[in-house]
């Protein structure tokens, strides 16, 4: 297990892609876009949510003289069509989206980087599709396992109390007992103004608990697609079976995965990148940042990405 490191935040400049475009997979327009150097080690970089697509902020973690990044903004969410649709939208076809992007472009190998559903998604990728990925970086670990959804739906009140109150104030009381349910349902409404509201109340509720300091936070554009989306997930059990990524870490253990974990990540406790960590044995490093709870723009946590995409 690695110390925290110390040293000054460096984020590289803002850049443009160099390439950008859609694909299209089962009635959806798919989102990618492609930034650095062409001939340099490439990345795809999976974003969390489900649904919260790319951001240009993330863009700037990536030396561009040095790496070939891959962005793509998954069904549903970001730039891709339709705007956060659940049909045709499970892990697999995820999966399946990535590696039609990975032949469409040539791409023998790459590195993922990915945090929280990002992470998720990177590991049952990995699981999937072994010999097409040379090492994974992982923030804020997620397992889509029914307790660390569970914990995330009932639990979190215990350290953001008025986060969790605002979250159940839209949902009746006599509905409060199955809270992903009554959410789903009305993500799901007809009436779209209801349907938007129910959005804002979900999407917040996470946003409010990514950090150290407790505020309310609005998911902004990405609410509609994060709140339909992750619910969409939940309730599926995240396309997976039970304890899917865990139980064939195995078949993936060979290859270098660096963990950068928020030791008061709510969101994402440590426990499962811990647990990940020591059944991955040596070829894993994990890194519990003190000063850090779930996003990844806060100072420790980037400056432990940033350390470790010097190592790959």
């Amino acid at each position: 297990m690695r110390q925290d490191y110390d040293s000054a935040i460096h984020l590289f400049p803002a850049i443009e892609p160099f390439d950008s475009g859609f694909f299209e997979r089962d009635n959806h327009q798919i989102y990618y876009e492609q930034i650095g150097n062409p001939a340099g080690k490439v990345i795809l970089f999976l974003h969390g949510g489900p649904g919260a697509g790319c951001s240009p902020a993330h863009r700037r973690l990536f030396d561009p003289t040095k790496f070939r990044v891959i962005f793509i903004d998954q069904r549903g969410s970001g730039r891709s069509k339709p705007y956060g649709s659940t049909v045709n939208n499970t892990t697999q076809d995820l999966i399946s989206d990535i590696n039609y992007l990975r032949q469409s472009l040539e791409i023998e190998k790459w590195a993922l980087f990915g945090g929280s559903w990002g992470s998720t998604l990177a590991l049952a990728y990995a699981i999937d599709s072994p010999t097409f990925v040379s090492a994974l970086i992982l923030r804020g670990v997620f397992l889509g396992t029914d307790s660390e959804i569970n914990w995330y739906l009932y639990e979190m009140k215990r350290f953001f109390p008025e986060a969790h109150e605002r979250f159940l104030s839209f949902i009746p009381e006599g509905e409060q007992h199955d809270i992903l349910s009554a959410y789903h349902k009305r993500l799901n409404s007809d009436n779209q103004k209801f349907r938007n509201e129910a959005a804002k109340f979900f999407a917040s509720y996470e946003n409010s608990c990514a950090t150290l300091h407790a505020e309310t936070r609005d998911a902004g554009q990405s609410a509609i697609s994060m709140a339909v989306l992750e619910a969409h997930y939940f309730m599926n059990n995240c396309f997976m079976p039970t304890d899917h990524i865990l139980k064939n870490v195995r078949f993936i253990q060979h290859l270098p995965c660096y963990i950068v974990q928020g030791r008061h990540d709510v969101i994402c406790p440590p426990i499962s990148a811990y647990n990940l960590h020591k059944i991955w044995g040596r070829k894993s490093t994990l890194t519990l940042v003190d000063d850090a709870g779930h996003s990844a723009f806060e100072n420790g946590t980037l400056r432990n990405l940033m350390l470790f995409l010097q190592a790959i």
